[in-house]
């Protein structure tokens, strides 16, 4: 007997193409909130239904609806921004939202604080700047990544193009949300139905199992994290040319305490493609998950799952055969790091580029750091572009030799510059939202990852590794969203003040970190990475990173696949 799909799945084959009941719910005004199963199709429109949770006890003693608003994410393939998208999203964010921007771990922006009766206008308001939330949440491909290197801006603007085209490839085809959030004409229930090819001819009538993730990178830097996504493709350089991709599948961080069955997985390396195949081989990946992916059990609904349960070259053999292509073995390639290159570069075109840290992607004013007024201050005056970063930072982009004065004046005139707010270990690290406002949440992460650094800023200063960069991550939930399996340094929330700390993630990302400690809080967590970082300092081996000392030293033990994830605990006394 066939397993019984999940109600999600059940919620897609009767939305009508991703409609459901959506207007009927924003049109209602008895509640802050959604009806339950347009909860759910809200995510493929890119909006998540959120509640204060720092206000749900207080309110449900007042017998009242939980503080209910939504995030807003944008699709913005690759973190390219005009300038005048920006300040459309700066004033949206100030007029219609808590007044500050989140950038995300995916070249995108959220907004959060959004309430019902706003959010139709925001979205409106963000697609009036040739920008749309389609397909930025569910079970569809979400924003394609792509690197932000500038040293070499000809394969950079190439591999750019490809990412775009293939987020526009993978887009669903329904006109719900332009009915929905734009006034687009309505389509006759005849239209709305029609055969699922016809309206959906890569996703059909419920879309994927799960959530899907694609990034480029461009080696020898591996800022999108490549190993971490669903589909990848690495770039291949040889004498000036982009020559084609090599192909990585089955990447993933999600996981669940307790729950064996799931794991974080590093990608696999399917092959090599060249330029003009790109976009069938991705469409292969992607219905191949379409039709064999888990549509049960969401926990194991992801693509790493897939391949683990039929093994990777049954897969190769479905991608083939659905491309049409023949893929070649992989070419030679080296990652040195997964971090920003921050401050001011110059491309080989002569243009420069800042790329700015921002603490955790939230751009906000704070105090003397008014970040949110001097990134709205430069987008008045810069005639190029801002680049989102992997990494929760921003780029200042294509900045004229004539106009590099100026910037770096707005810069420092309103304390953003990165020589004033930031150490190496803080550069390399990123936080997911958590508390207050995401569901998932077990733990802080966001509001509490800075103060943790000051203190373990002090421990390296003190070990005599302040200028040591050590990648550190942390989420509030298992859910991995800032990609803590395959930093140096993971954190990830357990508990109200208590974290799993997970240790010996490469610095280039091509390693899974391990359990070191479970449940524990800022004191052991600090008395453990206090020892560890005086033990790196004394015995480390000249340009060995930290992770790799870890490991080295029996520490913690080596992880390079998902199932080896979940293995025993490493104590070393």
């Amino acid at each position: 007997m066939a397993p019984q799909l999940s109600d999600v799945e059940r919620i897609k084959a009767a939305s009508r193409h991703l409609r459901g009941t959506l207007s009927e719910s924003l049109a209602n005004p008895v509640t802050g909130a959604l009806a339950d199963d347009d909860t759910q199709l809200s995510k493929f429109h890119g909006t998540y239904q959120q509640d204060d949770r720092d206000l749900r006890s207080e309110r449900k003693r007042q017998r009242l609806e939980p503080a209910y608003s939504f995030m807003i994410r944008a699709r913005l393939p690759g973190g390219i921004c005009s300038t005048a998208q920006w300040l459309n999203v700066d004033g949206i964010a100030r007029e219609l939202a808590n007044g500050s921007i989140r950038l995300t771990t995916r070249q995108s922006f959220q907004l959060h604080g959004v309430l019902k009766s706003n959010l139709k206008a925001s979205i409106a308001g963000i697609n009036s700047a040739m920008m749309d939330t389609l397909a930025a949440c569910g079970d569809v491909n979400r924003n394609v990544m792509a690197p932000t290197i500038h040293e070499l801006s000809r394969i950079h603007a190439e591999v750019q193009e490809h990412a775009k085209q293939l987020s526009e490839h993978l887009a669903p085809r329904t006109n719900a949300y332009h009915e929905i959030w734009l006034d687009g004409e309505k389509l006759a229930p005849e239209q709305e139905a029609g055969t699922d090819d016809s309206v959906e001819p890569i996703y059909g009538k419920t879309y994927l199992p799960r959530k899907f993730k694609i990034a480029f990178v461009v080696p020898p830097q591996n800022d999108t994290d490549i190993y971490a996504q669903d589909l990848g493709f690495i770039a291949i350089v040889k004498g000036g040319l982009l020559r084609g991709y090599n192909v990585t599948v089955g990447g993933g961080m999600g996981m669940s305490h307790g729950e064996t069955a799931t794991y974080p997985r590093l990608g696999d390396l399917l092959g090599f493609c060249p330029v003009d195949d790109l976009i069938a081989v991705a469409q292969a990946v992607v219905t191949t998950q379409r039709d064999f992916g888990d549509r049960s059990n969401r926990k194991h609904a992801r693509l790493k799952y897939t391949i683990d349960a039929h093994g990777i070259a049954w897969f190769r053999e479905q991608v083939v055969e659905r491309s049409g292509v023949s893929l070649l073995a992989p070419q030679k390639f080296a990652f040195v790091g997964n971090g920003d290159a921050y401050g001011w570069q110059r491309d080989d075109t002569g243009r420069w580029h800042y790329t700015l840290f921002v603490q955790n992607g939230r751009v906000s004013d704070s105090g003397e750091r008014r970040l949110m007024s001097g990134l709205a201050a430069i987008a008045a005056v810069h005639d190029g572009e801002f680049r989102l970063t992997p990494n929760q930072n921003i780029a200042i982009s294509n900045i004229a030799e004539s106009g590099r004065a100026r910037i770096a004046s707005l810069l420092e005139e309103f304390g953003i510059e990165n020589t004033l707010t930031a150490t190496p270990l803080r550069l390399h690290s990123m936080a997911c939202v958590a508390f207050p406002t995401c569901g998932l949440a077990m733990a802080e992460s966001e509001r509490y990852l800075p103060g943790l650094l000051d203190k373990l800023d002090a421990a390296m200063a003190h070990a005599g590794l302040g200028e040591e960069a050590i990648t550190i991550r942390m989420t509030g939930c298992p859910n991995g969203c800032a990609r803590p399996y395959i930093a140096e340094i993971g954190l990830v929330g357990k508990g109200p003040g208590t974290y799993n700390l997970y240790l010996g993630g490469a610095f280039a990302g091509d390693r899974l970190g391990c359990l070191y400690r479970e449940n524990i809080a800022e004191p052991e967590i600090l008395e453990v990475l206090q020892a560890l970082f005086g033990r790196y300092a004394a015995e480390r081996l000249d340009s060995e990173r930290f992770g790799a000392f870890l490991i080295r030293t029996s520490v913690v033990r080596a992880v390079n696949a998902g199932k080896e994830f979940h293995g025993e605990e490493k104590h070393d006394g």
